[in-house]
């Protein structure tokens, strides 16, 4: 059997990477002497593409290496664009790709372009495709990701999701029972896996942080950083909390391109430490020792979650409410007074008190190869 995942935008690399450390283990265990095992299926040829969505390769070089992944069988470098041109380029190069491998399978991970589009280049070539983390929703058509991920699960063959709202909502779309897995999620495999690496970060002394001591921030969706007026709130909150801590916030290009084209970096207070991208280890090590954390990222709300961590989604929906039902994080849409508020309160010691989501045990990618294994 033979597989293709896909890697498009860095957060995809934390979900693959479990996956293939699962795959090697499973075809390790089939070329022992195990008979029992040999009789339960074939060697998986795993190969991954990297469509090159992202355009920071520098960090993406820094994702690959921290994961422990291996070079990419296929680069794309497709770059970035608008969203039909990143979808169509990497359709068009995607196909070349299929067309050499000839693949059992197309994996993909997420709700980037890249995710929608190799799925629909698979099905059109009559290559089965398989969707993990799906079945989540904003229920905003707004935003491009969740397009993706209602288009990516309408074609799966196979969908693997990470909590109860994932069955339900594709359950509520018709989804056939047969086609769905809860499994977990792959994330929380990485996160679990590389806990112990951040031992050694050296990030906090780099930054002079003291462990829960400091707020992490991570700011990046169009409705939160392009527009001038939206964009000030935010620092002026940002601000605010760093008269009582420390605050780090690796910021994303656009934010920053903002600020410039805003003429806010002189508003910036000196207590908040601006840093460019940072890899996935340091940037754990970050996660784990925060005292809060301001986001507007999906992946993040369920590390923190995860780690036990404090988390302030500033997003009118989130397409991962386990987090906040049963999780640390908490959704306050877009109402800064009230994140102002909350977070001083969190400083102050009132935080909400969260547990582990069901089967974000660090398994979820070993469940995924034994159900693929047992479906071909």
């Amino acid at each position: 059997m033979k597989i293709i995942s896909v890697v498009g935008a860095r957060p995809n690399f934390m979900k693959v990477a479990p996956i293939h450390r699962a795959i090697q283990e499973y075809n390790e265990k089939l070329s022992s002497q195990n008979s029992e095992v040999q009789k339960s299926g074939n060697p998986i040829i795993h190969k991954i593409c990297h469509t090159g969505q992202h355009y920071d390769e520098k960090m993406s070089k820094i994702f690959f290496e921290d994961l422990e992944l291996p070079k990419p069988d296929y680069y794309l470098g497709v770059g970035s664009g608008s969203h039909a041109e990143q979808t169509a380029k990497v359709m068009i190069e995607f196909e070349k790709v299929l067309l050499d491998e000839k693949p059992d399978y197309v994996l993909v991970v997420g709700d980037v372009n890249s995710t929608i589009a190799c799925s629909l280049t698979a099905k059109k070539l009559h290559i089965k495709v398989i969707h993990v983390e799906a079945g989540l929703r904003s229920f905003d058509m707004e935003m491009p990701e969740e397009v993706n991920r209602v288009l990516t699960d309408r074609i799966s063959d196979l969908l693997f999701v990470t909590e109860q709202s994932g069955f339900n909502n594709l359950r509520n779309e018709g989804v056939s029972d047969e086609k769905i897995y809860f499994v977990g999620n792959v994330m929380i495999d990485s996160v679990k896996h590389y806990l112990p690496k951040t031992e050694n970060s050296k990030i906090l002394e780099k930054y002079s942080l003291q462990k829960q001591k400091y707020v992490l921030v991570t700011l990046h969706r169009p409705s939160n950083v392009d527009e001038k007026n939206q964009l000030e709130k935010l620092f002026k909150l940002l601000n605010r909390i760093a008269e009582e801590r420390k605050v780090i916030f690796p910021i994303h290009p656009r934010t920053r391109k903002n600020l410039e084209r805003f003429n806010l970096n002189e508003t910036i207070s000196k207590n908040i430490i601006l840093t460019e991208p940072i890899g996935y280890i340091d940037f754990l090590t970050l996660t784990k020792n925060a005292e809060l954390i301001l986001t507007d990222s999906g992946g993040i709300q369920e590390e923190s979650t995860y780690l036990g961590v404090q988390c302030i989604t500033l997003r009118t929906s989130t397409e991962r409410p386990a987090t906040v039902e049963v999780g640390t994080n908490q959704l306050l849409g877009t109402d800064l007074e009230l994140a102002e508020k909350t977070a001083l309160e969190v400083l102050s010691g009132k935080i909400k008190v969260g547990k582990i989501p069901d089967l974000w045990d660090g398994h979820a990618a070993e469940r995924i190869v034994e159900i693929v294994n047992s479906e071909s």
